[in-house]
């Protein structure tokens, strides 16, 4: 089951350990994309776009503050798709695919708030049965 848990949280980070490292590896690229949204300044915003990716996933994946790196990877996802996927100002296929790319990112953001959730409710309970009585 230990195996599972892990595997279901692999997948989970899977497009931010996937993203940051694509980042990393073309930092030219990730700056282009904070200017095609208009993120400015755009240097600082992709180098911390990068660590926020990597960095959250690798919380959520050793357990580590699991709950910060999931409630980062939840907001940083809510605000993302807000600034990609802003389906109310388009029109046509574009319209229906970015507003399906909209719900699917509220969907996972979910799945972290839900990873959040109930890594501080584990970590109440040991909290609960450790203190003297």
């Amino acid at each position: 089951m230990r195996a599972l848990h892990w595997l279901a949280l692999l997948l989970l980070c899977a497009a931010y350990l996937q993203g940051g490292l694509n980042k990393l590896l073309d930092f030219g690229g990730a700056v282009a994309e904070m200017q095609h949204f208009g993120l400015q300044p755009a240097t600082p915003l992709a180098a911390a776009v990068i660590a926020g990716e990597l960095g959250a996933a690798i919380l959520v994946l050793t357990g580590r503050l699991r709950w910060l790196g999931a409630a980062w990877l939840a907001l940083f996802t809510l605000a993302a798709s807000c600034i990609a996927n802003r389906y109310w100002e388009m029109a046509g296929a574009e319209r229906f695919m970015a507003a399906n790319a909209f719900y699917e990112h509220l969907g996972l953001a979910g799945g972290f708030l839900l990873v959040a959730w109930h890594d501080l409710a584990n970590k109440e309970k040991t909290w609960q049965h450790a203190a003297p009585a």
